[in-house]
């Protein structure tokens, strides 16, 4: 397998005719054609936020790391706790480069041969060519390109899914397993990036359209495109690479302090962690915060945010908001501005549009969490 990546191709997914017999409208998105939507953004989000939504995430890499010395490896370049990772559990975590910015986020599990690990599509390339430079030679890392990736998304997926993988119900949030789905066996965690609650699945791509015909057979089930996955994320408050998270902006600043435990912080070991353990500690300059606005009118990727004539900040996502019928933005602001309830003001092509920040989630999570 290559962990090379073809120059000038757009790559389809392994339910690249599927998607289209049902009448999905496709779009380049990170070097893939993929379903922006099917009957429309708005209708397919709240069949999510209702029911439950068949995502195709087959862009994203899947990796499985193994060899001697992987968890001391991968904290030397994760800022997470690898080695306190039992078997089914899953984490989020980041790669960061040596001032501590981030290169990408990603989620990684414990399997009995290693860890799996996902990272996102448009930068798997750039990850896998890190990765390999970053770790020893006596870690192995498989790139699983021939395995598909998709999610089942919204509060009646566990109802759909048990039926046919009978054991995923007993799973909570960030824990996973091997489990047997109308004949195949699927890697599944109780995951996913909607702030709902679901799962992630990843079978072998010659299964997918069988699979997704099983799923969609449910009654609770729906296919959902990559436009409704952009809403729900950020109704639900989670940043987007390439959008909300770059190299110019570290764990501390977007507010991801979660991803790097106490024993990390204090031990350090992992890129840029001066930096980064400082801006936890002492508060960072900027931070990610969000924004509710004034009236309808959405404010988009790039707009500029004000403090009367101060220019304190910019857009990061921005969107209409289906479940709260309002527009919603995510974006970094200085820290002097970024307490709740701050009154701003959002240049939207000119027009000053007046803006509150407000906690985040905007819709509420819906995660299944253990005892």
């Amino acid at each position: 397998m290559s962990d090379e990546e073809p120059a000038d191709i757009v790559h389809t997914l392994p339910l690249d005719d599927w998607h289209r017999e049902r009448g999905a409208r496709m779009v380049p998105f990170a070097g893939y054609q993929m379903p922006i939507q099917y009957e429309g953004i708005m209708p397919e989000h709240l069949w999510t936020r209702e029911n439950a939504g068949l995502f195709d995430v087959s862009h994203m890499g899947q990796l499985l790391l193994s060899g001697d010395g992987l968890d001391d490896a991968l904290e030397a370049v994760l800022p997470g706790d690898v080695k306190g990772l039992t078997e089914g559990r899953q984490r989020y975590s980041l790669l960061l480069d040596d001032n501590g910015g981030i290169l990408d986020d990603l989620m990684f599990s414990r399997f009995p041969d290693g860890i799996y690990m996902v990272v996102n599509g448009a930068t798997k390339w750039d990850d896998i060519a890190h990765l390999h430079e970053a770790l020893p030679e006596e870690i192995n890392i498989n790139h699983l390109d021939e395995r598909a990736l998709i999610a089942l998304q919204g509060p009646k997926a566990v109802d759909s899914l048990q039926r046919l993988a009978p054991g995923v119900e007993k799973l909570v949030f960030m824990t996973c397993g091997k489990f047997d789905l109308a004949g195949t066996e699927a890697w599944v965690s109780r995951s996913g990036y909607t702030g709902e609650d679901g799962y992630e699945i990843s079978i072998d791509a010659e299964e997918a359209e069988r699979v997704a015909d099983l799923l969609c057979a449910e009654p609770e089930v729906k296919p959902i495109g990559l436009g409704a996955r952009d809403s729900l994320r950020l109704e639900a408050g989670l940043p987007l690479y390439g959008h909300d998270l770059d190299t110019d902006i570290d764990p501390a600043i977007a507010g991801l302090g979660f991803a790097i435990p106490k024993r990390r912080r204090t031990d350090g070991g992992f890129p840029g962690a001066a930096t980064v353990v400082k801006h936890l500690a002492e508060g960072a300059p900027t931070k990610r915060v969000g924004l509710k606005l004034a009236g309808r009118q959405p404010a988009r990727e790039g707009a500029e945010i004000y403090a009367g004539d101060t220019l304190v900040g910019k857009v990061t996502s921005g969107g209409f908001s289906p479940s709260l019928q309002a527009p919603i933005a995510m974006g970094y602001i200085a820290a002097a501005h970024a307490a709740t309830d701050t009154a701003l003001q959002i240049d939207v092509r000119g027009k000053r549009l007046d803006a509150t920040v407000v906690p985040m989630p905007f819709v509420p999570h819906r995660y299944v969490r253990g005892s």
